[in-house]
């Protein structure tokens, strides 16, 4: 039985959906970071190769990706606990208290999802077994993804054990 005062979590379905609209969102983002910085490259004076073509060490291209889409996330996250495709599936990021995450909650939280991704995706299967239905990067960051309620429904949006909200009587 769920715990009333524990707000409801989005399952896996829904968080996969998320996902993959922000991953079509972050991809056109590395590559511009990506052609930026080839760019940038070439005005330096570091131009074309014999073949004509300017290329970047594959290091540095992994690197501008995880900092692209880290700053992506970060950001948005940062703004209002919500990517694009978490504010279309009706899930937020909030500290373990309810709150708003803070920048280094955030960091953690996306290097730690590199792990979860890294095991073979295991952090993130983790949702499955665990009671919480947290990913092993929710635990690293004290953050966790939690389901709004539909707009228009009575349910509100306050952090688990906060006091119910008080209505007018006449």
């Amino acid at each position: 039985m769920a715990d009333p005062l524990e707000p409801p979590r989005p399952a896996l379905p829904r968080r996969l959906a998320a996902m993959i609209y922000d991953i079509l969102l972050v991809l056109p983002l590395v590559m511009v970071s990506v052609a930026l910085v080839m760019g940038l490259r070439s005005l330096l004076g570091f131009g074309p190769s014999a073949e004509g073509i300017v290329r970047l060490n594959p290091h540095l291209v992994q690197l501008l990706a995880g900092l692209t889409v880290m700053a992506f996330f970060c950001w948005f996250w940062l703004k209002n606990g919500q990517t694009l495709g978490m504010q279309a599936w009706r899930i937020k990021l909030v500290d373990f208290g309810g709150g708003p995450p803070s920048l280094r909650q955030l960091i953690i939280r996306c290097l730690g999802a590199t792990l979860s991704t890294a095991c073979l995706g295991l952090g993130f299967l983790w949702c499955l077994v665990d009671r919480k239905r947290r990913y092993w990067h929710d635990y690293l960051s004290s953050t966790e993804l939690v389901l709004l309620p539909k707009k228009g429904s009575d349910a509100s949006v306050e952090p688990p054990g906060a006091p119910p909200a008080k209505t007018a009587t006449r």
